[in-house]
C-alpha cells in the first residue's frame, strides 16, 4: 500500500536521499507483477510461429512453454487469445450419462434432461447439495432456502448473487426483500426497467452494467466495452474509479437522484471484485441442474460418477461418502476380487417405487483408486490382466499372478481388499509379509502355515485404518464410536442441535471439513464441522479466530461453544470458544478443504 509506507516514511528526516529513492522505486513497483504465473488454459494463436511474435520461456513443468506477456500486452497488439477451461463437473456428468445408460437403459445429455423437475427444485431449497456443481458450497446452502429457487432462472441468479461484487456492491439482501414481497421494486427511472426488470431492479450481471451505462449514462457500446474492461481489471486499483464522476453527472442529468446514482456506482465498484457476466451463470447453471436432477433422481449414478471424477469440488471423498450413507446409498468397500480401478455399480436386491414403476437400485464398489499409493498403470494393470485370466481363488493366488511388491500388498491389506480370502486385517496383513518370495517358487505351496490369533480391530480402528490408507471409510464414519463418549460430555450430533431454537447456547464437536476466510467478510471465518449425522456450519469473528489461531488452522477435529443463530431456516453457530475435547482415542479424518 503506497499510502501506508508514505505515512511510514514521514519518520524519516525529510530530506533524506535514501527514503526519497525507497518512495520512488515504490511508485515504479506499484502494479508490477509480483511473480509469474501461468493461465491454466490460455492459449494464443497466430499466423506464424508463437516464439516469432512474443518472448516464450519454458515453464516449470516438463514439455510446457510460457508466453512473457499478459492478456493485457496480448489485446493492445491485436493478438487473438482463447481461454480452454476444463470443468470437474462436465466430466462428471459425462461419467453420469454412460453409467446411466449402460445400468439404466436410460440416454441423456445436457439437453435431454427433463425441465422445472419439482422433486430437483425442492432437494436444492433444503440445501442437499453435496455435489452438485456451484450450489454445495457453504455460502451457497445458506442463499438456497432463502432464495428458494423454483425455475431454472432462479438458478442462473442463485449461481451469480453469491460472488464477491453483488455481496460488496450491496446487491444481495434488496434483491432477497423484492423476491419474497417484502419492499417494493423500484426503478428511479423509466429507462431503467427493461435493464433491470428480470433481477427486479437490482444489477447482477457484467452485461447489466453495461446497458446500465448505455441508457442512463449515455455511454457509447465502446465504452461501455471499455468499463466492463475495468470492471474486471481487479488487479489495477483505481480502474473502475475513473468513471464515477461521469457516471453519476450523467444520470443525474436524466433525472435519477444522485442518492440512487452513487449507490448504482457502488454496485458496479463491487463487479471489480468479481462478478458474473449472464451469459456464463447461465451456463453454470445449467450444469448445476443437471448434476441436482442426477442426484435426485440416480443418486447411485451421481454418487459414483462423482467419485471418479475427483479430485474436483468442495468436499472430499470421506465427506462425499459419508453424505451417501446419510442418503440410503449402499457403499460397498474396496475388494481386490471384484473392484475396478473406478468405482463401479453393482445390482442390489432391494428395489423402490418412483411414480408407480418399480426401480431398480444400484450400490456403489469403491474402486482401487482409493488405495493410496496404488499407480494406476504399475499396479492395476496386473491385477486386470490376471483376473481377467481367471478369479483370484486365496491371496497366494492373488500375489503370485499379479507380481504386486510388498509395499502395494501391505497396503490392500490395510484397507481390507483382501476380506473375500481374509477377514481380519491384521491376520491379511501378517500373511503378505511373508508373501515375498512366494512369486519367485516354481511350485505352490500345499499347505498353509498355522497363523498366529490375533486380536480383531474394533470399529473405530477399522474406521481409522480406512481413513489413514484410502481417505474414506464404508464401516462409518468416525465420530461414530465416540458418540457415547461425546454424549457424556455435553457434545450433541449435528442433527441434535439443529434441531433447537434460536439463540440456544451449544457446546459441539466435529470434525473440519472446511474452512473459508472470504476477503469480503471482513476478516470473518467460516468453518464446516461433520459427525455421522451431518454437517453444522459455523461462524467465527476475527477477535475469537485470533485467540485461536492456532486451533483454528491445524486442528481437524474441534469442540466449539456459541450461540446458534437460525434465519430463514438456515442455521449457524456463532463461535465463542475453541477446544480440544477430551477423548481416549483421537480420530482420524480425511481433511478439510481450505478455500479463500
Amino acid at each position: 500500500d503506497r499510502n501506508a509506507l508514505r505515512s511510514a516514511c514521514t519518520e524519516l528526516e525529510s530530506a533524506s536521499l535514501l527514503r526519497d529513492h525507497f518512495l520512488q522505486l515504490t511508485t515504479e513497483l506499484e502494479n508490477f507483477p509480483r511473480h509469474l504465473s501461468i493461465h491454466p488454459g490460455g492459449f494464443l494463436l497466430g499466423h506464424k510461429p508463437v516464439h516469432d511474435l512474443v518472448p516464450v520461456e519454458n515453464a516449470t513443468m516438463a514439455d510446457r512453454t510460457v508466453i512473457q506477456w499478459d492478456k493485457s500486452d496480448l489485446e493492445a497488439l491485436g493478438l487473438f487469445k482463447v481461454d480452454l477451461l476444463g470443468l470437474g463437473a462436465l466430466t462428471q456428468l459425462d461419467i453420469g450419462f454412460r453409467l446411466l445408460q449402460t445400468h439404466y437403459g436410460r440416454q441423456l445429455s445436457l439437453d435431454r434432461i427433463p425441465q422445472d423437475d419439482p422433486e430437483t427444485y425442492d432437494q436444492i431449497c433444503q440445501s442437499d447439495t453435496v455435489g452438485v456443481f456451484q450450489i454445495e458450497s457453504r455460502a451457497q446452502m445458506a442463499m438456497l432456502p432463502r432464495l428458494r429457487p423454483r425455475h431454472y432462472y432462479d438458478l442462473v441468479i442463485e449461481v451469480s448473487i453469491v460472488r464477491p461484487g453483488p455481496i460488496t456492491g450491496d446487491m444481495v439482501h434488496p434483491f432477497l426483500r423484492r423476491r419474497n414481497g417484502e419492499e417494493p421494486v423500484i426503478y428511479p427511472h423509466r429507462c431503467l426497467e427493461p435493464v433491470l426488470r428480470k433481477t427486479l431492479g437490482v444489477p447482477l450481471f457484467q452485461e447489466q452494467v453495461m446497458k446500465l451505462a448505455v441508457v442512463a449514462a449515455d455511454y457509447t457500446p465502446g465504452e461501455a466495452d471499455q468499463l466492463r474492461r475495468d470492471m474486471a481489471a481487479w488487479y489495477r486499483s483505481g480502474r473502475i474509479e475513473r468513471h464515477h464522476e461521469r457516471l453519476v453527472t450523467r444520470m443525474m442529468a436524466k433525472g435519477i437522484t444522485k442518492k440512487f446514482a452513487e449507490r448504482i456506482f457502488k454496485q458496479i465498484r463491487g463487479f471489480g471484485e468479481y462478478g458474473f457476466p449472464e451469459s456464463h451463470a447461465a451456463s453454470f447453471a445449467l450444469i448445476a441442474y443437471a448434476t441436482a436432477w442426477l442426484r435426485c433422481h440416480y443418486p447411485d449414478v451421481f454418487i459414483c460418477a462423482l467419485l471418479n471424477a475427483q479430485p474436483m469440488g468442495f468436499y472430499s471423498p470421506a465427506t462425499i461418502v459419508e453424505d451417501a450413507v446419510r442418503h440410503g446409498i449402499e457403499i460397498y468397500p474396496i475388494d481386490v476380487t471384484v473392484s475396478e480401478w473406478d468405482c463401479t455399480l453393482e445390482p442390489i436386491s432391494l428395489n423402490i417405487k418412483r411414480h408407480n414403476k418399480t426401480q431398480r437400485r444400484f450400490g456403489v464398489r469403491m474402486g482401487l483408486r482409493y488405495v493410496k499409493s496404488l499407480s494406476r498403470d504399475r499396479d492395476w494393470q496386473p491385477i486386470a490382466v490376471a483376473r481377467a485370466e481367471q478369479p483370484f481363488t486365496a491371496m497366494t493366488d492373488f500375489v503370485r499372478r499379479t507380481g504386486l511388491d510388498d509395499r502395494k500388498l501391505r497396503r490392500l491389506a490395510e484397507v481390507g481388499a483382501f476380506a473375500a480370502f481374509e477377514a481380519d486385517r491384521r491376520s491379511a496383513l501378517w500373511q503378505v509379509q511373508g508373501f515375498g518370495t512366494l512369486r519367485n517358487m516354481p511350485l505352490p505351496i500345499s499347505a498353509e502355515d498355522r497363523l498366529p490369533a490375533f486380536r480383531s480391530l474394533s470399529k473405530f480402528q477399522t474406521i481409522n485404518w480406512d481413513y489413514q490408507f484410502s481417505g474414506h471409510s464404508t464401516h462409518g464414519h468416525p465420530l461414530e464410536p465416540l458418540r457415547e463418549m461425546l454424549m457424556a460430555q455435553g457434545l450433541p450430533n449435528a442433527e441434535m442441535v439443529l434441531q433447537m431454537r434460536d439463540g440456544q447456547r451449544v457446546n459441539f464437536a466435529g470434525i473440519v471439513i472446511c474452512r473459508q476466510r472470504p476477503g469480503t467478510a471482513s476478516g470473518v471465518t467460516f468453518m464446516t464441522l461433520e459427525d455421522e449425522s451431518g454437517f453444522l456450519n459455523v461462524v467465527i469473528w476475527k477477535q475469537v479466530f485470533d485467540e485461536h489461531v492456532v486451533l483454528m488452522k491445524t486442528a481437524s477435529f474441534l469442540g466449539v461453544s456459541g450461540k446458534l443463530q437460525i434465519e430463514s431456516q438456515v442455521a449457524h453457530l456463532i463461535a465463542e470458544q475453541f477446544w480440544l475435547p477430551e477423548l481416549m482415542v483421537h480420530p482420524e479424518t480425511g481433511g478439510s478443504r481450505d478455500f479463500q
